[in-house]
């Protein structure tokens, strides 16, 4: 498994489980266990379980020991789960082979964890799924966290060496300060760890500023006495404690996962609910208005900057610079019902097509025309930020003000940071509170709707 498929583990680990869960409870099935209600009920509950004691967050570095602690923790929480089925939908009917399906899911989640656990150690002691790694320091942390990649095969490190602007002979010396960030992205690293007491609070930066746009992995070799911030957890290598910077929403698979149902069960209710009576109404009023299609189609950026067609209903004659020229207020391409579909944002309902084939969330930064895209790119600071989600129908910059026509810098500047903070901080409620306050700004109108 080379390195670029570790993101596929995680996932792999969790099929497995809630394969194995629903295997046995098929082995064992009589007419309390072989029906959808108790299947869902279980399966809903281990992912539940799973994620508030954290029962998959297992890295490379972790001890067995932590293994152990967590399946103690989601197996407890999990048997008094599967025993509250019988309370609440069975009126506390008890059935002879409960102990029997909940000891068997145990004892085959338990092996498959470990298997999974031991097998990746063995794999990484043949050289693969390997992590690249330098360091920034020289002094006694910084040795020891190399002395652990070199010792430990199984923890999947290769250490190239250290990097410190003062002068040293040693082997594993490759250079100076600035000397590092070359070498980082020339020799693929995957993984940079820094030592707090050697660096400076500008040299900190610059490397935390430089990793995330490179999107390279940071590590914190702390001082012992130093104060931690909440932007950081600590890990431990062995008995050297490493701070790691805390995940981002939007890099954990559970906010992607709810995300996508969300978008998928949302846009279903709008669709069967909404379009089968406004479809034809809107197709009538936009063919007597002008001609040309019902729907109007344009290629945007999505996540990781891949394409895809983001659909309209049509709001204007056709015209040549769709693709070049922003709408503007009074913009005499614009028909008179496709000026009332602009007001409304109704306009924007066949996103909810986009959304439902992957291509876009209900709620993310806005795609923007491909050639505003390329001008942004190079002159407004994180604008590439937003393209590590999937954009969105609504988002968190377009009800704080900041939709439509860019009119000078500030505008669009304004708009990249509401997004970059959204990315940053999503939660579900924050989800939702966008999507309520959408309806609301489209009932008393905006300014910038045209």
């Amino acid at each position: 498994m080379g390195k670029k498929y570790s993101i596929y583990i995680k996932p792999l680990v969790i099929f497995v489980d809630l394969l194995i869960i629903s295997g046995i409870t098929y082995f064992f099935s009589d007419k309390e266990y072989l029906n959808i209600t108790f299947l869902t009920y279980i399966l809903v509950s281990w992912l539940l379980i799973a994620f508030y004691t954290k029962y998959y967050n297992v890295y490379r570095y972790t001890h067995v020991l932590k293994i152990g602690t967590l399946i103690v923790s989601q197996f407890f929480v999990f048997i008094l789960s599967f025993l509250a089925y019988f309370t609440i939908f069975r009126e506390g009917i008890v059935v002879n082979r409960q102990l029997e399906v909940v000891m068997s899911i145990i004892a085959f989640s338990v092996i498959s964890k470990l298997l999974f656990f031991f097998l990746l150690r063995s794999y990484r002691v043949a050289g693969k799924n390997y992590r690249n790694v330098i360091v920034f320091g020289e002094n006694s942390a910084s040795k020891n966290i190399a002395k652990i990649f070199n010792k430990r095969p199984d923890l999947g490190y290769r250490y190239f060496g250290f990097f410190t602007d003062n002068k040293n002979n040693s082997e594993k010396h490759l250079g100076t300060f600035d000397e590092g960030l070359e070498y980082i992205i020339n020799a693929n690293v995957d993984e940079v760890y820094c030592e707090v007491s050697t660096l400076t609070e500008k040299q900190l930066n610059k490397v935390r500023v430089f990793s995330n746009k490179n999107k390279i992995e940071l590590r914190l070799i702390p001082q012992s006495n130093a104060i931690y911030s909440k932007n950081y957890m600590l890990e431990y290598y062995g008995t050297i404690p490493v701070l790691k910077p805390q995940k981002l929403p939007f890099e954990k698979f559970e906010t992607h996962l709810i995300k996508r149902v969300f978008d998928v069960l949302f846009s279903l209710f709008i669709c069967l609910m909404v379009f089968w009576w406004l479809l034809p109404i809107v197709y009538i009023l936009v063919k007597l208005d002008s001609k040309g299609p019902l729907f109007f189609k344009q290629k945007r950026d999505g996540i990781n900057g891949k394409q895809f067609y983001c659909y309209k209903f049509r709001s204007m004659k056709i015209n040549i610079d769709a693709d070049r020229v922003q709408a503007i207020k009074n913009d005499e391409r614009i028909t008179k019902f496709g000026a009332f579909l602009r007001r409304t944002s109704l306009d924007e309902l066949p996103q909810f097509f986009n959304v439902l084939k992957g291509e876009m969330s209900v709620v993310g930064p806005r795609p923007h025309i491909n050639i505003q895209t390329e001008k942004y790119l190079k002159e407004i600071d994180n604008y590439i930020i937003r393209n590590s989600v999937k954009p969105g129908i609504t988002g968190l910059a377009q009800i704080s003000g900041y939709r439509g026509e860019v009119i000078k810098k500030s505008d669009i500047k304004n708009r990249v940071k509401f997004d970059v903070f959204y990315i940053e901080n999503w939660s579900f409620s924050l989800d939702v509170k966008i999507i309520f306050q959408t309806f609301f700004k489209v009932l008393i109108g905006q300014d910038k709707a045209y």
